[in-house]
């Protein structure tokens, strides 16, 4: 079991040679190359193409789940894609990508759901598909074409902390889901202080890249100072995480209140004998304040 790499690229479109054309997988230069993006310093006649990204979403999506799969020990843990979770605004319109929760089935309770990931990746590598072959070959790292691709996207970045934040609001039941937005691809330079804070105030438990070396050469961002953006270079570190996010027992809270009403709820709660229940009696006069 290995992350995101070239090879799972280039099965993608080993695969979809099955129910889709070169010409719904590449686009074509003046010069006769089918290529899976416009290189960087290309000046010709350029046309968009929308028929792939359902293809790779869905390609990326079904690997996301069966790496998480694989990685879950617990046998009371299932994965499931496209969840929905009415009580907290998640539905057939908008289903999450990913939850792992107690319970293996569509529909689900917020009580039964361990975890919520939306997966924003695509194609990181250019490719080149050669006609008489049939053959695809990597031609460059995102650096040498114009594509943006996962979390160098701004606009996939703010759909997905729309969706996680949509989550959060909808109802009390949501606080205790952890939500993680998977990528494979660095996150872009103006996105990484907003992921630590995103993390910091729990709103987003992090941006997970898969994919261990999107670089041909070079050294990507490992991580944002305070871990809102993490690049995971191996299974093991990955299953750590995971395995982190399950043992905890999380609790999201916000609110904008007074001192003297913080100040109020803080002495209440610290009449409490231990320290989680005076957490808990604080997060609870805070919910209903």
């Amino acid at each position: 079991m290995r992350l995101w790499n070239k090879y799972q690229e280039k099965l993608f479109f080993i695969n979809s040679k099955n129910f889709a054309s070169p010409q719904q997988l590449f686009y074509r230069t003046d010069d006769g190359r089918y290529l899976a993006y416009w290189p960087k310093r290309y000046k010709g006649k350029k046309s968009t193409m929308q028929a792939r990204n359902s293809l790779i979403g869905n390609f990326t999506e079904k690997w996301a789940s069966d790496l998480f799969r694989g990685l879950i020990d617990d046998e009371d843990l299932f994965v499931v894609q496209q969840a929905r979770i009415p009580s907290v605004g998640i539905t057939s319109k908008s289903p999450a990508d990913i939850a792992i929760a107690t319970s293996d089935k569509k529909i689900l309770k917020a009580s039964e759901v361990k975890l919520i990931c939306e997966v924003k990746m695509s194609l990181v590598w250019n490719w080149q598909y050669h006609p008489q072959s049939g053959n695809v070959t990597e031609v460059g790292d995102f650096r040498t074409h114009q594509g943006k691709p996962s979390f160098t996207r701004s606009d996939s970045i703010l759909k997905a902390i729309g969706k996680c934040i949509d989550v959060r609001v909808s109802n009390l039941e949501s606080t205790k889901i952890p939500i993680i937005v998977v990528g494979n691809a660095p996150l872009s330079n103006g996105f990484c202080r907003k992921a630590d804070y995103l993390k910091h105030a729990g709103l987003i438990q992090g941006f997970w890249s898969l994919n261990p070396f999107p670089l041909n050469h070079g050294n990507s961002r490992k991580t944002t100072p305070n871990r809102g953006f993490y690049r995971f270079d191996n299974t093991s570190e990955l299953k750590e995480h995971l395995n982190n996010l399950f043992s905890q027992d999380l609790n999201f809270f916000s609110g904008m209140e007074s001192p003297k009403t913080l100040g109020k709820i803080i002495e209440i709660a610290n009449g409490e004998e231990t320290y989680e229940n005076k957490g808990l009696k604080f997060l609870n006069l805070l919910k209903g304040s």
